[in-house]
């Protein structure tokens, strides 16, 4: 194997591929890369068993060849190079030579035949979705997703088709994302729980192709349609195929049944609240030095006008708030985790949101006013008195 590349179109492959590794791999060829040249392009390739990665770009090549390498060096010799391009070529069959202006490199690899087979999916289900509002609805939904996988079924984003929508839920039974994407492409059979790894992965890419896509020229998009906004989602019975361009990510899908989460969602309101989201996050931000010594503990007294905000008091101290907000319905309080109120304030970007009560036992809702694709559920806490 032989042939030459940009350094910069080398590393961005190999960041990209080297987030399927694991910390912990069941093999240690699972710590490599695979590297394939064949044709025009180089195609570099990352797995832990679970996720895969695959991605290729350009390249001179003088001699096709494949060869696995250790993840850690490479990236290591691609950040620290500095020369615009660089020729690599096996040595010895299982030794990568690297070589620019400036440098020479030779690191020790594998053949590729000892790297896992990364088979393509059966697909039995496919559709496209556009990829700006699919970026944004992942931002919206897949940190409310468990941590852990104690619930596998939690640790996952929750797919359905329904009445040309498609539909993404998360939740950690604390806490709930729900949001619908318009999809005309999209089956009525379309049910399956994706892990929240794939979809921070998906996230991740898309976001790179959004800021390569702002530094392209006009001239580059004349005559040419750019293909990487779409994502092209395929579906078989236990597997999912991501494809943003070039790049193409495979999962395995988590196998139960999601939580009837229909069953928690309010379908009454008491008291809506308008609350500015500036003021709201900063008095959020400065209260919870003191909530999170009482289990994030804050309570809300909703009154005419505004809303009165306030910690339980503890050896750190204690305290309280007072924001002017719009109100209609009745005066009522609740008791919310200021963690989960500021991951979720976090990953909203409107001047206002919403906040919808039935009581103090009764999970809070939290909307973006003028959008009904998208909410937000917070399990109440215990109100603690003074």
């Amino acid at each position: 194997m032989k042939f030459s590349c940009k350094t910069s179109q080398l590393h961005q492959a190999l960041q990209l591929v080297s987030r399927a590794i694991s910390g912990q791999q069941a093999l240690p060829i699972l710590g490599n890369i695979l590297l394939e040249a064949e044709g025009k392009r180089c195609t570099v390739s990352a797995t832990d068993l679970e996720l895969s990665i695959i991605t290729s770009f350009e390249a001179d090549i003088e001699n096709e060849g494949a060869i696995t390498v250790p993840a850690k060096a490479f990236l290591n010799f691609a950040q620290y190079n500095s020369d615009d391009d660089i020729l690599l070529e096996t040595n010895e069959g299982t030794q990568l030579k690297l070589t620019s202006p400036h440098t020479k490199t030779v690191i020790a690899g594998e053949g590729a035949q000892e790297f896992p087979t990364i088979s393509p999916i059966t697909k039995e289900t496919s559709f496209m979705l556009d990829a700006t509002p699919l970026l944004q609805a992942l931002h919206l939904v897949t940190f409310a997703s468990a941590k852990t996988t104690l619930r596998p079924v939690l640790s996952g984003v929750y797919l359905r088709a329904e009445k040309g929508n498609l539909i993404l839920v998360s939740t950690d039974s604390y806490r709930l994302s729900e949001i619908s994407l318009p999809s005309d492409s999209t089956k009525e059979d379309v049910s399956c729980i994706i892990p929240a790894k794939v979809l921070e992965e998906l996230r991740s890419v898309l976001s790179s192709k959004k800021s390569d896509n702002k530094e392209k020229t006009l001239k580059d998009d004349e005559n040419k349609e750019d293909e990487t906004k779409k994502v092209e989602v395929s579906l078989s019975a236990q597997q999912i195929e991501l494809k943003v361009g070039r790049t193409t990510l495979l999962s395995r899908l988590i196998d139960g049944k999601f939580p009837d989460y229909n069953q928690i969602i309010p379908k009454d309101t008491v008291t809506t609240a308008a609350i500015p989201t500036k003021e709201f996050v900063t008095a959020v931000k400065r209260m919870h030095y003191f909530a999170k010594e009482a289990n994030n503990n804050l309570t809300f007294n909703f009154s005419d006008k505004n809303v009165h905000m306030n910690t339980p008091q503890t050896q750190a101290g204690q305290d309280e708030a007072t924001l002017e907000i719009a109100i209609n319905g009745k005066e009522n309080k609740i008791a919310l985790s200021s963690s989960y109120l500021l991951d979720f304030l976090g990953h909203i970007d409107a001047p206002e949101v919403e906040m919808r009560l039935i009581d103090s036992m009764h999970p809070a809702i939290f909307q973006v006013p003028g959008d009904e694709k998208f909410l937000h559920l917070i399990m109440p806490l215990r109100i603690q008195e003074d």
